[in-house]
């Protein structure tokens, strides 16, 4: 297949001073928990980019000295040479592909307890730290210490280039920098030549610029990224004022912009609360009073719109971190002419969550995020089949639908079949939810990717029992039928059925989404779950007229949802549409018209009318597993071979999971496995024994 000519223009060069990249797709530094604690995942993963055909490859955010140490957190270091091999072996990986290796430095300031180096934090002005309230303080920094950062800025950019990079990101972005530190007025009330005028508050970020340029910039490019809007009115920076006025000031400085919003929280939005491109009005102003080359982010997907931002005058390059994991060969697909088939990210920000708890990050999209160098698993390459065994999938939801795909890319002849009479299970239900309709595409992928295989059957409306299993023929059963929300309150809090909660009183998330309502009138919410679904539930419920009081025995509402940077984001719509929250709240009981709570912390009841939405855990559909598991005679007859739960039929989790799952399925299918091992590649470190 040959490109279409439309998008011809994110295949031309772009240069960024001294250096060149091949293409206009610029993979923006992100965080993704691996970094020095999990390097070669790391490396396998920026080097699976590159092969996916991005121009340019940017790290994490690393920090170079131990006053900036962001311990508990996984990312790179790059304190002194003996950090270099790690960085370079992604450079190495990146090269091997033709692709540019670029390397955010970062010192996060105040932000940063330092609880490994034990340093004394620094920043523009005595505060307490911020990251997990740590009991220590960040000192002012005196014009030795700037003076000593800048060195040290210095320093790491050139080892930076004894690495192998092509470029230096020097960071002010995300609220989480020292350059954006000092440019922020809440933050810097200095009365030095770095505070008070904006001039004063950007000379920090200015004479990084400076110093790097001098250092490297004569064979590196030089990136400045840089966070033109705060989205917090005239108590932050505003694009309007001072963050356009910031551009104007550095226009022509660096080689390249890199240009978003401000905090993490906002510029990494999920598609619940903020469409794809969302940024480009933020930043729209940058290449009308710069020349040199501009990137910006906004979950880009689609390569028209691709196209025409960069038509529109927007930006020069498509900076992505999520579509990147998603798919990281999203470039070459939209240039060998296949754009059909790139994985589109769907804004679940669950890659975010995992690295937010020091964890190697994950993808709901792509199960190979993170599995490159541990298990060997390649986004686009699987090995051939090894047998001519036929495989019935019974449950065509996230794990049944990429257990097929994947087998059916494996070559082996496969029949998936669902009960429902629309695939996707619960991906399919969810997306329907108010603002999740993009994570259908968990389901379109699939159905796209399997719909030309010859080799896989799908059929809907077909409700199997064990009889029919018997009976069908399949050498392997793989059951992926899924979990159910319970109605009776039992989860994390409440280990025995709520009374009262059996008499129709109670309406679980699956009663919601099979169109099931509770009276008119007033509803309690009770999220034992602290995912989204719970603020969900209160979202469509509130938007379709009822009166709903959300509890939780949390300290707030959709607690998890830290981890995924949405949690004031719920909350505030919430808010907006008059839901009540209770937080420290249990339900005790359910009665006739109204709902008991109790407050976990005084012990004082409350009571709300209406009916009970519980939200608290769900229980694998396992019954037909354990049935034809109950039969090993019958199961020899009717020459099966194999009986295997995948995905929330097995344990419930997130759509993540289970899509890994059936992925893993698929690549564990005809090999064996030790169930006593490690079932990935491992670290170890041999050290010699005393004597």
């Amino acid at each position: 297949m040959t490109r279409d000519p439309r998008y011809d223009i994110l295949f031309e060069p772009v240069q960024i001073g001294p250096v060149t990249s091949k293409n206009r797709f610029y993979q923006v530094p992100h965080c993704n928990g691996m970094g020095r604690v999990y390097p070669d995942s790391m490396i396998a993963m920026r080097g699976m980019k590159a092969e996916g055909g991005w121009g340019i490859i940017a790290t994490e955010q690393v920090d170079f000295h131990p006053t900036g140490d962001v311990t508990p957190y996984t990312e790179a270091r790059f304190w002194d040479d003996r950090d270099v091999p790690m960085l370079a072996g992604m450079c190495n990986a990146v090269h091997e592909h033709g692709a540019l290796a670029a390397l955010e430095l970062v010192h996060n300031g105040q932000d940063t307890g330092n609880a490994y180096s034990r340093e004394v934090p620094i920043g523009p002005m005595h505060r307490p730290v911020s990251w997990n309230n740590h009991p220590v303080q960040a000192r002012a920094m005196d014009r030795e210490d700037i003076r000593a950062y800048r060195r040290w800025h210095r320093n790491a950019a050139v080892r930076a280039k004894k690495a192998g990079f092509d470029c230096v990101v020097v960071y002010a972005g995300h609220d989480g920098a020292m350059p954006s530190h000092f440019l922020a007025r809440r933050h810097n009330q200095r009365m030095d030549e770095y505070g008070g005028s904006l001039e004063n508050r950007l000379r920090f970020y200015r004479e990084l610029l400076e110093d790097t340029l001098d250092a490297v910039g004569d064979t590196m490019g030089v990136i400045a990224r840089f966070a033109v809007d705060e989205m917090m009115g005239p108590d932050g920076l505003e694009w309007e004022n001072e963050g356009k006025d910031a551009i104007e000031m550095m226009a022509e400085l660096p080689h390249m912009w890199d240009v978003n919003v401000s905090d993490w929280n906002n510029d990494s939005m999920t598609s619940r609360f903020a469409p794809e491109a969302y940024q480009e009005r933020y930043v729209e102003f940058v290449k009308q009073v710069t020349t040199k080359p501009v990137a910006s982010v906004g979950r880009y997907t689609s390569p028209d719109t691709m196209v025409s931002a960069i038509r529109r005058g927007i930006v020069d390059l498509i900076g992505a971190a999520r579509p990147s994991i998603a798919d990281p060969f999203l470039p070459r697909k939209i240039e060998e002419g296949r754009p059909e088939d790139i994985r589109e990210c769907i804004g679940c920000n669950i890659c975010a969550a995992w690295n937010n708890f020091s964890a190697p990050s994950r993808c709901t999209q792509n199960p190979s995020f993170g599995e490159e160098w541990r298990k060997g698993w390649h986004p686009e390459k699987i090995r051939p089949k090894e047998s001519e065994a036929k495989i019935l999938i019974v449950g065509a939801g996230p794990a049944g639908l990429e257990a097929a795909r994947a087998l059916g890319q494996r070559g082996y002849s496969v029949t998936l079949a669902d009960a429902r009479s629309v695939a996707g299970g619960r991906v399919s239900r969810e997306s329907a939810l108010p603002n999740l309709n993009a994570w259908a595409r968990v389901r379109d992928y699939r159905l796209g990717q399997i719909k030309p295989m010859t080799n896989v059957e799908l059929y809907l409306k077909s409700t199997l029992t064990q009889e029919h299993i018997l009976e069908f023929g399949a050498e392997h059963i793989a059951l992926a039928t899924g979990a159910t929300w319970r109605r009776d309150g039992v989860g994390r809090t409440l280990r025995a059925a709520l009374s009262g909660a059996d008499s129709g009183r109670s309406f679980s998330p699956d009663d919601i989404m099979d169109g099931i309502r509770p009276p008119k009138g007033s509803v309690v919410v009770f999220d034992d779950d602290h995912y989204y679904m719970g603020s969900v539930m209160a979202e469509l419920l509130a938007s379709e007229g009822y009166k709903v009081a959300l509890a939780t025995p949390e300290l707030q509402v959709a607690s998890w949802t830290e981890y995924t940077l949405e949690q004031g984001h719920i909350e505030r719509r919430l808010l907006a549409l008059g839901v009540e929250i209770l937080a420290r709240h249990v339900v005790t009981r359910v009665e006739q018209g109204h709902i008991v709570m109790t407050n976990t912390l005084t012990g004082e009841t409350v009571e709300r009318d209406g009916a009970l939405v519980p939200v608290t855990m769900r229980l694998p559909n396992d019954d037909l597993y354990h049935a034809l598991q109950a039969m090993p005679d019958k199961l020899a007859a009717a020459g099966i071979r194999s009986l295997r739960r995948i995905g929330d039929c097995f344990g419930p989790a997130t759509i993540a999971a289970a899509v890994y799952e059936g992925r893993r399925y698929a690549e564990e299918f005809d090999t064996i496995v030790d169930p006593d091992g490690v079932p990935f590649k491992t670290v170890t470190h041999q050290l010699e024994m005393g004597g």
